[in-house]
């Protein structure tokens, strides 16, 4: 299986060495490491591995105990497959998609995220469901109100969201992760981009509005 940990170390000459050294010694095959944060003697990386399907993660965790000043801050799947740049495919995917575009934005942003599923509603309350990726509860956790810029957060159940707007569309996109850490701010901004770049597709607005029947505005 392909999983990702996000592991907190020393910002040091040799910590990197050790917990690679680690993970490899347990029989994880490192293919990937990202940096997401660095200062104040820290560091934080995200590191995406192969790992056995019949061995327990927590045996990864185990393997770090012993490393002076490591902390793993989450271990969870992904599909991302790593040294790829899929959100460049899903644009170019998404200038064509015509009628589709919402809904295969929908259902990128877990893969591109390593999430577990997204959906969109309308922006005013009552909230209507307009599309949702297949993973997503009957009933999504919306909040009351669409916050103007994208904002990350965990909810009281324990489920981390981004929840953004889409003001073209009056909708409301909510990305969710059920296991793992929260969205770190390096992952909102990557989503802010990516959801910045779809508005300004071409005929975004118009296809929405064929796909899900939405009524025009009557004049006042």
């Amino acid at each position: 299986m392909l999983l990702r940990l996000r592991i907190a170390l020393p910002d040091r000459p040799g910590a990197l060495g050790q917990v690679t050294g680690a993970l490899g010694a347990a029989g994880a095959d490192i293919t990937q490491v990202t940096v997401l944060d660095r200062g104040d003697g820290r560091a934080l990386d995200d590191f995406t591995v192969y790992w056995p399907d019949a061995a327990p993660r927590d045996d990864l965790v185990r393997a770090l105990d012993d490393v002076e000043g490591v902390r793993i801050e989450g271990v969870w799947s992904t599909r991302e497959a790593p040294g790829t740049y899929p959100e460049l495919e899903i644009l170019k995917f998404l200038s064509t998609a015509g009628d589709r575009a919402l809904g295969t934005l929908i259902d990128s942003m877990p893969v591109l995220f390593s999430a577990d599923w997204a959906a969109a509603a309308t922006e005013k309350d009552p909230r209507v469901t307009v599309y949702s990726s297949w993973r997503a509860p009957e009933e999504v956790p919306f909040p009351e109100e669409t916050p103007s810029r994208p904002v990350a957060s965990t909810l009281p159940s324990g489920l981390h969201v981004i929840v953004a707007p889409l003001p073209p569309l009056a909708l409301t996109l909510m990305l969710a992760r059920a296991e793992g850490p929260a969205f770190h701010r390096n992952e909102v901004h990557r989503f802010t981009r990516i959801v910045e770049i779809f508005l300004t597709l071409p005929a975004i607005e118009r296809g929405a509005d064929r796909a899900f029947r939405r009524p025009a505005a009557r004049p006042f």
